[in-house]
């Protein structure tokens, strides 16, 4: 039966027709003396703290978590298997999650449920054959950290020449779209003091934390506004080691309060990305008031007049870093106004953005302001490191001059950035996001091993690689380059750190990018996928990778490498293009390669092939993978040079290079190619393109009773020029996507997307229609997804219990039926559950046959003891456009002389509780002759 019968909602879309599926038969027990976990079929139970709850159209998975769950910035999400179900709702009490069973009620996949988060398995279990896989890798006792590099001929992490003074505002709140309250307006400012002129801005943008604390108090609360008794988080004074640093060089700085967005971001679909980037421009915009405007600035902010607008360095932590790379965007490429929080005109330049630890739920980077994306290598929050996504996500999109460089910070959590996230610290309680397994510390990451660093370590070092990008792409100073753009050199003011660095952009040329313009012979072109056939790293790969991180959904064909695998040397991997490369110009060809984590001694030999059939070998480079377990992500890109001097010898033409080949020159190995460019060194000006930019809305349709209505996914298209971006249409039922690329350009409907809904007074879920959206090149993405949601809005069927069979000799089955008042359009699921008799013997867990108690109950007959207490609370499925289904209890014959025993059945609510309008009834079990 197909998912347009049971919902009466079909799906005419230009990409596919979505089918559905069957769905799952499903069973429930109760605990002692409250309800335990469900089953996804009768012969397997859900993991401890799962549950379904609500009834009709309002029914939940959810889970509750054994011990409350720190806020994070990384979102919770419920996956069966690799499969996303579905972004829970968190409850007050920081331990239970709820995700609205909307248009999946009836074909949900209960088996393998997993919560995650940033790639973290929160829910404490490995029941995968692969997590077992993982967890029983052999990872050294203790890793090894990198030989540091040569230091840099520069060193932003040094004060600069000015004293500092401090000050801050706490102005009016405002209102922002999706959030029922206001939020504030706050921030702490420090500045130069005695600076001649304009002096560039640095604005703060802290993530995702616990909003408010109780003194005295260890429980955490993401309420807004605070409840009465507890205090606001100051999370935004958590930079002030890193604004007295920019200060004392001559920025004025700026760290913005975002607690207001935290407390009410899961409420809306994009995670608050939105929300703060409205936040960022409200500030940056009092801030361009003040500058034009010195009386109206607040007296406690020092020097607001010297705030020169035209030179903003952005710098976000966690869900911030999300929220300053859509400020960013927004200010170039303005989004809808109805979605928007600032009105006003953008009278502001911002030179370059710093992202620390960053989410980038969106997946869209922008391409045409400069990043450096710190990526801390041992984040227990954001643990897959999808900030990666901020460099790899800009290859092909515009114009490439924009530098974006990643900052891999070994032995660095998430938490250590920010003081008012540290232990010891902090006004409020706070911990270490890398959470200690005291039966298996960790190799890397646990406390004291030499690759983990100290808080003041970590936050030394974040201090100076902000400084390094601030004097990069503010200050102009081309010397700090090497620091951050795969040059191999060291700050040596964040020593002991070991800090690693590739890059994309700048005067990068050319580019061989296995996004589908390759062929590849010797290796395979592997992508971001759950299927090991296809995916990069596969089952038995130690920890993850930052290149591959999950999205909204499992598989992405936008993700991608070449994996090469060997077992002698000397057989290449060869990478064609199929246009000619052009790397007139460059001084160097840059890779970027990656090996398994912990691995030394993989080298390599490149040499390139031009259209002539020309080749030269260019050298050998050697490639060391990072110190890496289970729990981190370290399959991250080593960048590795050779001159192409060996080529101008050869003759080669540079401007029509055909081919790159890889030859390992170690023995057995393991090796990923990202991607190779031309390289020259130089930070060239960067001039934003204009782009179109595409937006997803979403629309929320009742079924109604009668008649057929379609409504259409709201795209949007504003901007110039033209470029192509890859939707994904998502079955409803299955949550597979169907891909396609096209183009778009202002004004025009780029894919069409209808949903036909047929109205009707018969039962059924809401159904969800996702549409989601990436730029492929020559545009920008702002909201990625949208669609149409249609609401039952037809009340559930009343259920009633009757006897069908109630009196049966030992032996035989007794039955009872279920039944519905009508049919419904979707499988109906009634739970009932075995109480106690009120009254004579108790039919035993021996007198039931017992694979039936096993399959429904999870339970065995012995002990022996009365069946009520034998977790018999199950759900049983009345299929769709059926009115009833049988309830059967088959029992045993045995030898012994008994009086007869009954049992008592009852329909209950989803607490396991009897319902009390229905009675319940009993069934009688007589001796045998």
């Amino acid at each position: 039966m197909n998912r347009a019968r049971r919902t009466g909602v079909t799906v005419v879309a230009a990409l596919a027709a979505l089918a559905g599926t069957p769905g799952l038969a499903q069973a429930r027990q109760p605990a002692e003396p409250r309800p335990a976990t469900p089953t996804a079929a009768p012969d397997r139970r859900l993991p401890p703290g799962w549950q379904v709850d609500g009834d009709g159209s309002a029914r939940e998975l959810v889970w509750r978590a054994p011990a409350p769950v720190p806020p994070g910035d990384a979102r919770v999400e419920f996956r069966a298997g690799d499969r996303l179900l579905g972004i829970p709702a968190p409850s007050g009490d920081g331990r239970t999650f709820r995700l609205p069973l909307t248009g999946r009620a009836d074909d949900l996949p209960l088996d393998d449920l997993r919560v995650l988060a940033g790639g973290r398995r929160l829910d404490g279990t490995k029941n995968s054959a692969a997590d077992r896989r993982r967890s029983s890798r052999a990872v050294p006792p203790s890793a090894q950290a990198p030989a540091p590099l040569p230091a840099g001929s520069v060193d932003p992490g040094r004060p600069g020449p000015y004293r500092t003074v401090g000050g801050g505002y706490d102005l009016a709140p405002v209102k922002l779209p999706g959030f029922a309250q206001p939020v504030e307006m706050r921030a702490v400012v420090v500045a130069p003091k005695g600076a001649v002129g304009k002096r560039p801005l640095a604005l703060f943008l802290h993530g995702r934390h616990t909003t408010c604390y109780r003194p005295g108090s260890d429980e955490p609360d993401i309420s807004w506004p605070c409840p009465a008794g507890m205090k606001s988080i100051p999370s935004h004074r958590g930079y002030l080691q890193d604004q007295r640093l920019l200060a004392s060089q001559g920025y004025v700085t700026v760290s913005v309060s975002a607690n207001g967005v935290n407390g009410q971001d899961a409420q809306v679909e994009d995670a608050g990305a939105q929300a703060r980037s409205s936040l960022v421009r409200l500030h940056l915009a009092r801030w361009a008031d003040w500058a034009a405007h010195p009386d109206r600035a607040p007296a406690t902010v020092p020097d607001a007049a010297k705030a020169d607008l035209s030179r903003v360095l952005l710098v976000g932590h966690s869900r911030g870093g999300e929220g300053v790379n859509r400020a960013a965007l927004d200010s170039l490429y303005p989004p809808p106004a109805a979605q928007d929080g600032y009105r006003g005109p953008v009278r502001w330049k911002i030179r370059g953005t710093v992202l620390v630890g960053p989410t980038i739920f969106g997946q869209n980077p922008v391409a045409d302001v400069p990043s450096v994306t710190v990526l801390p290598g041992c984040d227990g929050d954001v643990a897959d490191l999808e900030g990666e996504s901020y460099l790899d996500g800009t290859r092909g999109i515009s114009k490439g001059t924009a530098l974006h460089s990643a900052v891999y910070v070994v032995g660095a959590n998430h938490n250590f950035f920010n003081t008012e996230w540290t232990p010891g610290k902090s006004v409020a309680p706070s911990s270490d996001d890398f959470r200690e397994d005291p039966e298996a510390p960790d190799p890397v990451c646990s406390v004291g091993r030499p690759t983990r660093l100290t808080a003041d370590q970590q936050h030394r070092a974040g201090s100076t690689y902000i400084a390094a990008a601030a004097r990069l792409f503010v200050g102009g100073d081309d010397r700090v380059r090497p620091l951050l753009d795969g040059t191999g050199r060291r700050a040596p003011s964040a020593d002991p750190a070991r800090v690693l660095t590739h890059a994309v952009g700048a005067r990068r040329t050319g580019g061989f990018v296995p996004d589908g313009g390759v062929e590849v012979t010797g290796g395979r072109v592997c992508r971001a996928d759950s299927d090991p056939a296809v995916s990069c790293l596969g089952e038995n790969a130690t920890g993850m990778s930052p290149h591959f991180g999950w999205w909204d959904l499992e598989k992405d064909s936008g993700k991608t490498a070449v994996a090469l695998k060997w077992a002698a040397p000397g057989t290449p991997t060869t990478v064609t293009s199929r246009a000619p490369v052009s790397l007139s110009g460059a001084r160097s060809l840059a890779l970027r390669v990656f090996v398994p984590p912990n691995s030394t001694g993989t080298r390599l030999d490149v040499s390139v092939t031009d259209t002539a059939g020309r080749r030269a070998a260019l050298g050998r480079v050697a490639v060391d993978g990072l110190p890496g377990s289970g729990r981190t992500s370290s399959y991250w890109a080593r960048e590795v040079r050779v001159p192409l001097t060996a080529a101008t010898r050869a003759g080669l033409d540079l401007r029509h290079v055909r081919s790159v080949s890889l030859t390992p020159r170690s023995g057995s190995g393991q090796a990923w190619f990202m991607d190779a460019w031309g390289w020259a060194p130089g930070t060239p000006a960067v001039r934003p393109a204009a782009l179109p930019r595409v937006d997803i809305g979403r629309l929320t349709a009742k079924e109604g009773d009668s008649g057929t209505r379609t409504y259409h996914v709201p795209v949007r298209v504003f901007g110039h020029g033209s470029g192509t971006v890859r939707f994904y249409v998502v079955d409803p039922a299955t949550g597979e996507p169907t891909e396609k690329v096209v183009a778009v350009r202002p004004g025009s409907s780029p894919i069409d997307v209808p949903v036909e809904v047929r109205g009707d007074t018969r039962f059924a879920y809401d159904v969800t229609h996702d549409l989601l959206v990436k730029a492929v090149r020559g545009a920008v993405v702002g909201s990625y997804r949208g669609g149409v949601t249609v609401e039952n809005d037809d009340p559930a069927p009343k259920v009633s219990l009757t006897a069908v069979t109630d009196r049966v000799t030992e032996g035989g089955s007794l039955s009872w039926r279920i039944s519905l008042s009508e049919t419904a359009d979707v499988n109906f699921w009634q739970p009932v559950r075995v109480l106690p008799v009120t009254g004579g013997a108790e039919l035993s867990t021996k007198d039931v046959d017992p694979q039936w108690l096993l399959d429904n109950s999870g339970d065995v007959p012995d002990p022996e003891r009365p069946l009520s207490q034998a977790n018999l609370w199950v759900f049983v499925r009345i299929p769709a456009g059926a009115t009833d289904t049988d309830f059967t209890v088959p029992t045993v014959k045995d030898q012994v002389a008994e009086p007869a025993e009954s049992m008592r059945l009852a329909l209950t609510d989803d607490e396991a509780e009897p319902l009390p309008d229905r009675p319940a009834l009993t069934g009688t079990v007589l001796d045998g002759p």
